[in-house]
């Protein structure tokens, strides 16, 4: 079974605001997204951020063969134990999910 880094052209996650992150999976073919689609539940997303499922919004766009996540922040931008302030490194966790 491949990671998710290793079938997309990338995954790249950031603010969407001081309260929201977002994750972005860009896939190159139509044949990657597809895979994506349907192997990487939104359950999975919720459990690597440890939150609940029905607070992530999943889109799927099929036009531009992305998979896209907004979940809240695990801490607050710029609080005292917010280690990630871009949101950046969340990127690498879903590189490596198993799909």
């Amino acid at each position: 079974m491949a990671n998710l880094g290793s079938i997309v052209g990338k995954v790249r996650s950031k603010n969407a605001g001081p309260f929201w992150l977002t994750v972005d999976i860009f896939c190159e073919t139509p044949q990657a997204y597809e895979q994506v689609v349907s192997s990487l539940p939104t359950k999975t997303i919720a459990d690597v951020f440890r939150v609940n499922e029905s607070v992530v919004k999943r889109f799927d766009l099929s036009e531009l063969n992305v998979v896209k996540f907004s979940l809240p922040r695990p801490e607050i931008q710029g609080s005292m134990a917010d280690r990630d302030m871009h949101g950046a490194s969340w990127a690498a966790l879903i590189s490596e999910i198993p799909v």
